[in-house]
């Protein structure tokens, strides 16, 4: 059971450096909280959470019947999800001088419900999440799993993003928080792809 904790707690942290990347996800809720409102912001925050559960459910119960069967596939999936987060981190690092995406028209999440139902949607359909996702569980996941891991995974995954993304829609809905952002897109987008690629090493190397 110990195993077992402090395999939670350390997929708990890797996720949270994945959340805490700039992606298709981070700018949905950064347009929907900065377009929009703080309410369409949390509406957003909790579809990406609920997305989480999503996913995490199907990689973990894929993976697990999947590596039982195909041992060597636990290799091929966390060297390809390692490259695909050192490819994301080297187009953070390209594009980190343009500008944010922002949508003038105010359209993007006007209610609560609608914002949600396009961050949910983002979310499950977002291919980075679903590699990251899958290659965390599969460099981190122990041999054995108990039941409890498969309630804890996505009760963390989803307080994981929810949290960050909450925090993201709270932040970027005040003006002064937003403007930092702005002027300094550059540098959060660096240190970003910085943990992206280091992130992907870890995944390719253990």
């Amino acid at each position: 059971m110990d195993t077992n904790i402090i395999a939670v707690a350390t997929i708990g942290g890797a996720l949270a450096l994945g959340a805490i990347s700039p992606g298709p996800s981070f700018i949905m809720v950064a347009r929907t909280a900065v377009a929009s409102s703080r309410r369409a912001g949390m509406g957003a925050a909790l579809g990406m959470g609920i997305g989480s559960i999503v996913i995490s459910l199907i990689a973990l119960m894929g993976l697990h019947t999947l590596l039982a069967a195909v041992p060597w596939l636990w290799l091929v999936l966390k060297t390809g999800g390692g490259l695909y987060l050192l490819w994301m981190a080297f187009k953070m690092f390209r594009h980190a001088r343009e500008p944010l995406p922002m949508e003038n028209s105010g359209t993007m999440g006007k209610s609560f419900r609608r914002a949600f139902l396009t961050a949910f949607i983002t979310q499950i359909s977002n291919p980075k999440t679903a590699v990251v996702f899958a290659g965390i569980f599969a460099a981190l996941l122990p041999s054995h799993i108990t039941p409890a891991m498969y309630v804890a995974l996505p009760i963390v995954s989803m307080l994981v993003d929810g949290l960050w993304y909450a925090f993201v829609a709270w932040a970027l809905s005040s003006s002064r928080p937003r403007n930092t952002y702005l002027r300094y897109k550059a540098t959060f987008d660096r240190i970003g792809g910085s943990v992206m690629a280091a992130l992907g090493i870890k995944l390719i190397v253990k």
